[in-house]
């Protein structure tokens, strides 16, 4: 006998050519701010998400892949960081990953939106961890962008955790943004960020790689392979002064063990050199020209808007 038995998928269009999609439970959150929406789902595969404007943005099962490689390939190549600044980052698995450091003293976390936060600290304990309860950690709701620019505190790491190069967003990815950055951090700072996807979005990538070249001695572009973003996704660090392929996989290790850093699930100092070595192909997209970014270039169209992004969410099927 054949019945019908209804599914929630939740789907993205990473491109306009490709996309993936999560089975899903009906969502925890369904929430619209005056920025976005937000949802939070249970799902089998990859336990609860978060999901901004149809953008699926990280899970409890892979989160550690983002996360860590976002914060300790920055933090590590320092001699000390004691003062970080998250921009962006309101599920708060970055600010996490700082608070490991034994030397960090202060975090700061720039978070537009204060729904992202709220749902985070109700729903999302296995991402943070309880970091939102560390006295180290300062939540300032407000324009990252802003906060940067005003240079009213000095920071050793800049981790810009935003969401894709496009809408809002966009302003964070351009040359007087990092420059911004740059004064900020100092000579000795770092900073870490995600930089799109050169499968998915190979100019923008390449761009945004361009735009921090165009700002800082030092850019290490490097790459991380986020099962919940579907692909190898790229990242980037940015120094005057700071070369994380300076360490050696020992000289990595041993600052892991002096800082007191446990409970890693993916970052040691074999796969912090092993996420600087590039496949021929990034090679030669980087090699290729491309204009930096600034408020009055536009950024290659390629990501798609998030209103296009979840363009299935149930679908129909028989069983027998």
């Amino acid at each position: 006998m054949t019945g019908v038995r209804r599914d929630r998928f939740l789907a993205e269009a990473v491109n306009r050519d490709y996309g993936f999609f999560i089975r899903a439970a009906a969502p925890i959150v369904d929430a619209s701010t005056r920025f976005q929406k937000i949802e939070v789902f249970d799902t089998p595969m990859f336990g609860r998400v978060l999901r901004l404007d149809n953008v699926f943005q990280t899970s409890e099962r892979d989160e550690f892949f983002y996360h860590e490689n976002m914060c300790h390939v920055g933090a590590i190549p320092h001699p000390a960081p004691r003062r970080a600044l998250v921009i962006g980052g309101g599920d708060g698995g970055a600010v996490e990953e700082l608070l490991k450091h034994n030397t960090m003293q202060r975090v700061v976390l720039a978070e537009l939106d204060e729904g992202v936060v709220e749902a985070a600290k109700q729903h999302l304990q296995a991402i943070h961890r309880g970091a939102f309860g560390d006295p180290r950690l300062e939540v300032r709701i407000g324009d990252g962008k802003a906060f940067i620019e005003s240079g009213a505190e000095q920071f050793d790491q800049i981790v810009i955790d935003l969401t894709d190069a496009s809408g809002p967003s966009l302003a964070l990815y351009t040359q007087e943004f990092y420059a911004a950055c740059r004064q900020v951090v100092g000579p000795g700072g770092v900073v870490s960020l995600h930089c799109e996807s050169p499968i998915a979005h190979p100019q923008t990538f390449n761009q945004i790689v361009k735009t921090l070249q165009s700002v800082f001695s030092i850019v290490r572009p490097y790459l991380v392979y986020v099962p919940l973003y579907g692909m190898l996704w790229g990242m980037a660090f940015a120094s005057d002064t700071v070369d994380p392929l300076a360490l050696s996989e020992a000289e990595v290790d041993k600052r892991i063990a002096e800082r007191g850093l446990t409970h890693l699930q993916y970052y040691n100092g074999a796969m912090h050199r092993a996420g600087f070595c590039l496949p021929n192909f990034v090679k030669e997209l980087l090699a290729q020209p491309a204009t930096p970014l600034t408020t009055t270039t536009p950024v290659a169209d390629e990501v798609v808007a998030t209103e296009d992004r979840g363009y299935l969410e149930v679908v129909e099927r028989s069983r027998d």
